[in-house]
């Protein structure tokens, strides 16, 4: 078994719950629900992490920390 980290964030516009997994690519999904975003990204990433060549499994992503940035805008 694989932890793997997703970043997830509500879209205004619309109102649906959008994740990604940094550093797979197609690691994405969207949901009207939290549960069902997690249904989503389980689907999403067994399928991406079957086509992935056994080799660039060493180089998963690791969750390191999250830092908030402020700017001047």
């Amino acid at each position: 078994m694989t932890t793997l980290t997703a970043y997830i964030e509500k879209d205004s516009e619309t109102g649906l719950y959008v994740a990604i997994v940094p550093g797979i690519p197609g690691a994405h999904t969207q949901a009207e629900t939290l549960d069902e975003l997690q249904e989503n990204l389980i689907e999403v990433l067994e399928l991406c992490l079957e086509e992935m060549e056994p080799e660039n499994k060493q180089y998963l992503p690791q969750f390191v920390g999250i830092q908030q940035i402020e700017v001047n805008v």
